[in-house]
C-alpha cells in the first residue's frame, strides 16, 4: 500500500523547533525596539531606500515616510548585490548617516548586516540588525547576530521552506535572543514575471508555528513598484504584524533597486488606504513616536 508522501507542515510529522514554536510559547512574543512594540495588535510599517545613498536622499525621504506614519527607517549602508560592479553600499559613513537622521527624526533604525566581522559595528549604529535573505543560512552570522543583543529582522531565504526558516531563527534564539522579527520577502519559483513570488500563505502559517512576529516586504516579494501597493494590502489583510517597503524621493536615480521603490506620492497614498484596511480588520497603524523634525 502507498503512502501519501507529500509534506505538509501543519498535518504531517513536521514540528516547529522548541524555542519558536507556539506550543512551547504559546503567546505572541512582543519586540520592543525603543518602546515601538512589534508584534501586538497594531501594524509596524518600516520604510526608505534600499541603500543610503546621500544625506540629501536619504533624510528626505526619512523626513517624508514619518510624515505619513512610518514608525521605522530602512536603510542599506552594506549592500549585498549580485554583481561586484554593482553599488555596494556606503559602509560606515551610511551608518553614520542614519544615525544622523535617528536624531532628528526619531525613527529607529533598520540596516542589514552581512558578516561577522560586522555585527559589532551594525549594532553600535542600528536599532534592529537585519540579517538578509542570502544570509539566512549563514549559521555563523546567526549566532554572532543572535548574541549582540540587538532584536533581529531574519529574512526567508530566496529558496527557503517554512522549516528551514524556522531553524534559522532558532539558532539566533538559541543564542538567548528572544526579539526576532520574521520576514516574508518572496521565493524564487518558476515565474518569471516578478522579481520573486510573494508567498503570503506563508504568513497565517508562520503565525499558526510560531510565536515571532511576521512582517512582509512586499517590494522585494515582487520587485515591481506598481505591485507593491496591492500586495501590501494583501499582507495586512491575511494577518502580518507589519510591512517593511522600499521608498525613495526619485526612484528613476536610485542606486539600488529604484525599480521596485515607490516615490513620496505612491508611499503616502498607500499609507492612506493601509489605515483604512488596518481598521477593516480590528487592527490599527502603530503611530509613530514623538520626535523633533527639523525643517
Amino acid at each position: 500500500m502507498e503512502t501519501n508522501q507529500c509534506s505538509n507542515p501543519v498535518n504531517s510529522g513536521f514540528s516547529a523547533p522548541s524555542k519558536v514554536s507556539r506550543k512551547t510559547t504559546p503567546a505572541n512574543t512582543i519586540v520592543n525596539v525603543n518602546g515601538l512594540l512589534i508584534g501586538g495588535s497594531e501594524i509596524v510599517v518600516i520604510a526608505g531606500p534600499c541603500a543610503v545613498e546621500s544625506r540629501e536622499q536619504l533624510f528626505e525621504t526619512a523626513r517624508s515616510v514619518k510624515t505619513a506614519g512610518a514608525n521605522m527607517l530602512r536603510g542599506g549602508a552594506f549592500k549585498p548585490r549580485s554583481s561586484p560592479y554593482s553599488f555596494q553600499g556606503l559602509g560606515e559613513e551610511g551608518l553614520k548617516l542614519l544615525d544622523q537622521v535617528r536624531t532628528e527624526t526619531g525613527l529607529p533604525i533598520v540596516t542589514e548586516v552581512m558578516d561577522t566581522r560586522q555585527v559589532d559595528l551594525v549594532a553600535s549604529y542600528t536599532d534592529i540588525l537585519q540579517v538578509g535573505s542570502r544570509n539566512m543560512q549563514n549559521f555563523p552570522l546567526l549566532k554572532e547576530a543572535g548574541m549582540s543583543g540587538k532584536p533581529i529582522l531574519l529574512k526567508r531565504g530566496m529558496m527557503s521552506t517554512i522549516e528551514e526558516f524556522l531553524l534559522a531563527a532558532e539558532y539566533i534564539l538559541n543564542q538567548g535572543n528572544e526579539q526576532v522579527i520574521l520576514c516574508e520577502r518572496g521565493i524564487r519559483t518558476f515565474e518569471t514575471s516578478t522579481r520573486n513570488t510573494l508567498d503570503l500563505s506563508a504568513v497565517p502559517m508562520l503565525k499558526r508555528l510560531t510565536h515571532l512576529p511576521v512582517i512582509v516586504d512586499p517590494s522585494h516579494g515582487t520587485g515591481l513598484r506598481w505591485m507593491v501597493p496591492p500586495m501590501a494590502k494583501a499582507a495586512i489583510a491575511c494577518g502580518a504584524d507589519g510591512l517593511i517597503m522600499e521608498v525613495h524621493y526619485n526612484p528613476e536615480t536610485a542606486l539600488c533597486d529604484g525599480h521596485q521603490s515607490l516615490d513620496l506620492h505612491e508611499y503616502n497614498q498607500l499609507m492612506t488606504d493601509l489605515k483604512k484596511i488596518s481598521l477593516a480588520i480590528g487592527r490599527e497603524i502603530l503611530s509613530p513616536l514623538p520626535s523633533d523634525i527639523q525643517s
